[in-house]
């Protein structure tokens, strides 16, 4: 696994720097879910964020949502 751009966002709330952390990455489709579960553990945020498709669909994107454990 090489170099993945992400990005830190902050959710719940209108103001930056507040509110809940979140780590959104783009290229989740290139992921198996172990590499996932292993890249949220080292976010260590509550939730991490892969974008499985660029393709936009209902307003948004496909993605996954993986809890650190």
């Amino acid at each position: 696994m090489g170099k993945m751009p992400f990005y830190i966002v902050d959710v719940f709330t209108k103001e930056k720097y507040a509110g809940n952390q979140l780590a959104v990455f783009r290229s989740g489709n290139a992921l198996t879910d172990n590499e996932m579960q292993r890249i949220a553990r080292e976010m260590n945020f509550s939730e991490t964020t892969f974008i499985l498709s660029e393709t936009k669909r209902e307003g948004g994107f496909e993605c996954t949502h993986i809890h650190a454990r």
